[in-house]
């Protein structure tokens, strides 16, 4: 099923036995840590990937590879391309320049395309051993 819209992208099925996250083409990323957030004004949802560290801009591959200026998630359903709404590189260390983590908040406005969404990272999660906990009192 293709189903499109300007920020929000589906592909046919394939034949994929492990989900795969990229920026760029053939440079798979891994996903540190997942939140979801939800609007109380528009009730828009929105998922935020975080990355310890990006394989896209080590070594710069960024410059040797091509940017799809989409990020590529793909599993057994086919290929999901969607535009990040913001992409946060948060930097510490004793210099300011150590880059910590890289935030990459998904904005979905319609329900199926949420449902995809979610469909996509729990097959994600469960390859890759991660698994769903609540937020601790506390954190934020």
């Amino acid at each position: 099923m293709d189903c499109n819209s300007s920020r929000f992208l589906f592909s046919s099925p394939m034949a994929v036995e492990t989900p795969t996250i990229e920026f760029y083409e053939g440079i798979l990323e891994n996903v540190s840590n997942i939140g979801f957030r939800r609007n109380r004004t528009t009730g828009g949802q929105s998922m935020v990937l975080v990355f310890e560290q990006l394989k896209a801009i080590e070594q710069f591959n960024s410059f040797r590879n091509r940017f799809a200026g989409t990020l590529n998630l793909t599993d057994s359903e086919g290929k999901i391309a969607i535009e990040p709404s913001d992409l946060r590189f948060v930097f510490g260390g004793p210099e300011g320049d150590d880059l910590i983590r890289v935030e990459c908040i998904l904005s979905v406005d319609r329900e199926d395309h949420w449902q995809r969404l979610m469909r996509f990272i729990e097959r994600y999660a469960a390859a890759n051993g991660m698994a769903y906990g609540e937020r601790e009192q506390g954190n934020p």
